[in-house]
């Protein structure tokens, strides 16, 4: 008895605060829902056998001020230029970047390797963090190279970060690509002011030459601009947004928060997400850092790209697995934002290109799902829905990415 009337003065309580918390709407006819610090989130608490309305009200978000993000695009490339690859993470065998140097032979480009880019370091790195240094620092002042192609991911870009000035990046703009660990150096490329390429990088382009991976990653590097049409998706918030594309792999973006490699400081940004090989409760806390430091609060729209091989621990409240992009959603859905799911870019056999920093258009309306990046160069639709690729192993993916050996 005592048990049941404490659950429901409980629930009268919740009830009670539901029905008095003023509203955040505007009586006058017209006018926009005025924006709050502090944003209230609803949830659904079972109290003994009493179902109530649960508010949350969350006013922790880190007190920052938002930098504003404008970035020149580098000039496209023109046969005989010259592309360098460098690794700026773990390292990759001298044989592959070779065969990754006549790829892009192929491509009429003249590819040059790094000075450091046969070194190796407590077993995984490619060279000490001043040698990695080195070869950024290498590919950037000297004014015949055009482009840099990365050569993979791991582990290992955070420590540049003290190594590299803003200054240095923009003084000489240049198209980087690469994906992964990479995406800590689109940050600092964004915070810089320069535009960089999200695509596949040197170890990967021997075995996929062909797919539009690398194809359109190679076009776009010559001034062909996707404009990307995506099947529908039942996770997908509609709306229209426009904003700066940032992001990349979470676990390596976000715990860039507060060095000046972070890109999600910047205002009004469509925030790209994607990850390989990690627990939902990871993924989950990587976004948390983000929201609690105001990311979500300054998106105006988010991409989920891949979750490769990553964990599938929590049900939803009807017991059934949930996905990442499920628990994602539901993350994001208060916010009042358009949110794209499943876009194919990331650690999978399909990694399309997204160009970071540039000003980009996401619109979601039924079955109308489309990303345009609002640069100059001769744009062209690609239907994702029609991109396939050729399998590859999933260790291989894992062990590229630095998640197993």
């Amino acid at each position: 008895m005592k048990r049941y009337l404490f659950s429901t003065i409980l629930a009268l309580i919740t009830l009670s605060a539901i029905f008095l918390t003023p509203s955040c709407e505007s009586n006058e006819p017209g006018k926009d829902t005025p924006k709050t610090d502090t944003l209230v989130i609803r949830d659904t608490l079972v109290v003994d056998t009493i179902i109530v309305d649960t508010l949350y009200i969350r006013d922790t978000v880190a007190s920052v001020t938002p930098v504003p993000l404008s970035c020149v695009q580098p000039p496209f490339l023109q046969q005989g230029d010259t592309v360098a690859i460098i690794n700026p993470s773990y390292s990759v065998p001298l044989s592959t970047l070779q065969n990754a140097c006549d790829v892009i032979r192929g491509w009429g480009l003249v590819p040059i390797l790094g000075p450091n880019t046969d070194k190796q370091y407590n077993g995984k790195y490619a060279g000490t963090v001043e040698e990695r240094a080195a070869d950024i620092h290498w590919a950037w002042q000297r004014p015949g190279i055009k482009a840099i192609i990365t050569g993979r991911g791991g582990y290992g870009s955070i420590q540049l970060i003290d190594y590299i000035s803003p200054e240095e990046l923009s003084a000489q703009p240049k198209w980087l690509c690469g994906f992964s660990d990479i995406s800590t150096l689109h940050g600092m490329l964004t915070r810089a002011g320069v535009m960089s390429i999200h695509g596949t990088m040197a170890t990967f382009l021997p075995g996929s030459p062909n797919t539009m991976t690398t194809t359109l990653m190679r076009d776009l590097l010559m001034g062909q601009v996707p404009c990307y049409n995506l099947p529908p998706n039942e996770l997908n918030i509609s709306g229209k947004a426009s904003g700066i594309l940032v992001g990349g792999n979470v676990c390596t973006f976000a715990p860039n928060v507060g060095t000046w490699a972070d890109a999600t400081l910047g205002q009004d940004i469509i925030l790209f997400v994607e990850e390989v090989g990690e627990s939902m409760h990871n993924i989950d806390r990587q976004m948390r850092i983000l929201q609690l430091n105001g990311v979500l609060d300054r998106c105006k729209g988010v991409i989920l790209g891949e979750f490769a091989d990553c964990g599938n621990e929590f049900k939803d409240e009807n017991g059934n697995t949930m996905s990442v992009e499920a628990m994602l959603h539901k993350m994001i859905e208060p916010y009042g934002i358009p949110l794209i799911c499943c876009f194919p870019a990331g650690h999978d056999v399909v990694n399309l290109p997204l160009v970071m920093g540039a000003p980009t258009t996401m619109e979601v309306s039924g079955n109308n799902v489309t990303v345009t990046f609002n640069i100059n160069g001769e744009q062209h639709i690609v239907n994702t829905a029609n991109v396939s690729a050729a399998p590859m192993p999933r260790k291989e993916i894992m062990r590229l990415a630095g998640k197993c050996n």
